[in-house]
């Protein structure tokens, strides 16, 4: 559904975007995360055809951005950060002049009370969206984003503003969503991002710097096994020590259960020594009680990313990922601010203002 490559814009001296390339799929929920003025923002408004690339391809379920805008943006509904709102209007006259905007050929009374019931908004539907609370003009923004059955479907921070319970069924919404189209999401909350995502990608300083799976960044850095065997410790240790791969193992002194023996192993990057250590205990009639991997929460990994964990940032490129599309590159020390030129674009000026703007160039 989407092709981004090579993506690079630049305000002024300064490049807020920096040769970013990935792609996604027809379904699937893709989180996008980093730091306060990475970048998130601006690539979501170079894909979304919002704002323009300085150089590189968005291409859109086989249209150009810049070369096809309309045949494009048919495929992508858009949500960002702060909701595109006639404040005057009532929520159901904006979303038909949103559906008529759009030039859907839906039936139109029918797709709008569909999408009203999924986001939630059926009781203030008759209501003037300025005297709405924060949270139901987040859902009236995502509801004009779902207007036509979007293939692609951009969100900015959709959950700010809503409380414990609209969280969850936005969440609940989004993973819906997800099985049928392209989803790109961003959220500062990582717990949400853990919640709803099947793949990550992390930029920093305008940089992709991982594009994974939310296991793999999971074991970023950590190679251990836990193995839990109904045997005889030594021997089992002795047996063990001869796989290929496996860099050391260590008998524990305690086991979890009676007539187990508890190892921890550390194995060779890239290396899953786990069908290897199934085909030789099963031969040797040593039942496997558990066997996990060490992990890292996913605020750990990102920690770790954004703040040039060379460890980190190794693991990704050695290829252990399953989705892994991109090699990492050294990290990226904090920028000092540079200095405006005079040809700056105002939008980059907008930076670090407090002002959640979904126009201005290198907001998050």
């Amino acid at each position: 559904m989407v092709n981004v490559q090579n993506v690079t814009k630049i305000y002024g001296s300064r490049r807020v975007v920096d040769n970013i390339s990935f792609t996604l799929g027809d379904r699937g929920v893709l989180g996008f995360l980093g730091p306060n003025g990475a970048g998130k923002s601006t690539t979501m408004n170079i894909i979304a055809g919002y704002t323009s690339s300085s150089a590189g391809s968005v291409t859109v379920n086989g249209s150009e951005i810049l070369e096809d805008p309309i045949g494009a943006k048919r495929n992508v509904g858009y949500l960002p950060e702060r909701p595109p709102l006639y404040p005057d209007m009532t929520v159901m006259a904006y979303l038909s002049f949103m559906f008529d905007l759009k030039k859907l050929t839906l039936p139109k009374k029918a797709h709008i009370a569909e999408i009203c019931a999924a986001v939630g908004i059926v009781p203030v539907q008759k209501r003037i969206i300025k005297n709405l609370s924060k949270g139901f003009q987040q859902r009236v923004g995502l509801a004009q984003a779902m207007l036509g059955n979007p293939g692609l479907l951009i969100m900015d921070e959709p959950t700010v503003g809503l409380d414990p319970v609209q969280i969850l069924e936005i969440r609940g919404l989004i993973r819906e969503i997800g099985k049928k189209s392209a989803v790109i999401f961003s959220s500062h909350i990582l717990q949400e991002v853990q919640a709803v995502c099947d793949r990550v990608i992390v930029i920093n300083n305008g940089l992709l710097i991982a594009n994974d799976t939310l296991e793999n960044l999971s074991r970023l850095g950590d190679n251990r096994l836990f193995l839990s065997v109904e045997g005889p410790g030594e021997e089992v240790l002795l047996a063990i020590r001869i796989l290929p791969g496996l860099k050391s193992v260590k008998l524990l002194d305690h086991s979890r259960e009676q007539g187990a023996c508890d190892f921890e192993l550390e194995t060779e990057t890239g290396q899953d020594l786990r069908r290897d250590l199934f085909r030789l205990l099963a031969a040797k009639n040593w039942p496997i009680l558990s066997l996990y991997r060490s992990g890292i929460s996913l605020e750990d990994a990102f920690v770790r990313l954004t703040a040039g964990d060379n460890a980190a940032l190794a693991a990704l490129a050695s290829g252990s990922g399953d989705s892994a599309a991109t090699d990492a590159p050294e990290a990226p020390e904090a920028a000092a601010p540079e200095a405006v030129s005079g040809e700056q674009d105002p939008a980059a000026l907008a930076e670090d203002d407090g002002q959640p703007d979904a126009a201005k160039g290198d907001a998050e």
